[in-house]
Order: C-alpha cells, then structure tokens, then sequence
C-alpha cells in the first residue's frame, strides 16, 4: 500500500480536493470518533483501523469494526500520533500519509496537531515517506532542510518554525526570508509565492512547516 489516509475527529473535509483523496484512498485509518464522520459520508466505509481510546465509538460500532479496533489508552500521544505510529509498524511499506480532519472545531487541537506535524521528523523514522495535513483551506507539510518547492506562482503561503537559531534564504516569495528571526510564530506568515518554484536555503536542519492554500 503506497499511500494512507488517516482521518481525524475534526472539522470533516467538505471542498472536492480531500473528499478526493479521501474517496480515492488505497486504505483509510480512523482515529476514534472519526469514523462516525466518515460513514455519514460514506456508509460502506471501511477502514483499516479505528485507532485510539475508543471513548468517542458507540458500542454498536465497537462491534461492527471489531475486527480493526486499536484500543491505545495512554494520554502521552493524542490520536492523531497514535494512528501514525501504527500505519508506520503495520505498514512500513507506505510512501505517503495524509492527514485530513486534523484541523478546526477547536483551535487547540488544530495548534496541536499542526505541532505535531512538525516534531514527526525527528519522532519517528520516516526516510522518504512524504506527510501532509490537507483541509478544506489548505496544505500543510514540513521540509527540515534547503529544499526547492514547486508551488505555482501566486499562491499564499505561510511558514513556521520553533527555532530561533534557524535562518533561511529564500528565492520565489514576494517577501523573501533573509532577514527573519523566527523567535514567534506570525514572522513569516501571511507570504506570497512570486515564482513557480520557492527555493529555501536552511543555515541547518530544522522543521519548517509550509501551510499553502
């Protein structure tokens, strides 16, 4: 299996471009509540896991998906990262997962899961896999070194880091980065690509989270 969904108990997605991907998925992991979204959307869905506490699954669908319940109760890891942990050990093949419902609804869980996007690289061994969180707004993805974006010119474009340390050099931005501090999070915010390529230049390693419209 080259790519997996893993839905999230947020804001369901609505716009045509994640019902695609949701719709078109090679397989579709669940966290708790979410497949309750999903098969109001879909009722013949079926997924590969439903992943979680389990505390927002009704007992008639605990019993109908059994068969892939994932009862994890720990409070270290939210759902979202618990679902990640298990398509990378069950299926350590996969080449891409995107997250769709991670955001809205509550603002906390947004920041929160967005936070966790960028800690993934350094939390777990991805090698080439490719993440993304896709929302009926957006794209979101982490690049962790110098790297060339192929973008299309005149997209909104907004980029955060957590390292104060980090410097970056930029080609393609209407407002390049050369001069940025990131010692808070609106610092590059609010940017426009100017080239069909964004190309970063990184002083070193580091998560860099690109959300583009």
């Amino acid at each position: 299996m080259n790519s997996i969904i893993i839905l999230c108990n947020g804001q369901f997605p609505t716009e045509p471009y994640p019902l695609y991907l949701l719709d078109s998925a090679e397989g579709v992991v669940c966290c708790d509540g979410a497949i309750e979204k999903w098969l109001e959307h879909d009722a013949s869905a079926r997924p590969l896991a439903i992943v979680g506490d389990l505390d927002s699954v009704s007992q008639e669908l605990k019993e109908r998906f059994a068969s892939v319940l994932v009862h994890i109760s720990e409070q270290d890891d939210n759902d979202q990262t618990k679902a990640l942990r298990w398509v990378l050990e069950n299926h350590p093949e996969v080449s891409e997962v995107v997250f769709l419902g991670a955001t809205g609804l509550r603002e906390d869980h947004t920041i929160g899961n967005l936070g966790h996007l960028m800690d993934y690289p350094r939390d777990f061994d991805l090698g080439d896999r490719k993440l993304s969180m896709v929302s009926d707004y957006g794209t979101a993805f982490v690049v962790t070194d110098s790297s060339d974006l192929h973008l299309g010119e005149g997209r909104r474009i907004s980029l955060f880091a957590a390292d104060n340390s980090l410097r970056i050099t930029s080609e393609g931005l209407e407002w390049p980065l050369d001069h940025v501090v990131f010692d808070a999070w609106w610092k590059a915010t609010l940017n426009r690509t100017s080239a069909p390529i964004v190309s970063l230049h990184f002083n070193h390693p580091s998560s860099l989270l690109v959300m583009v419209d």
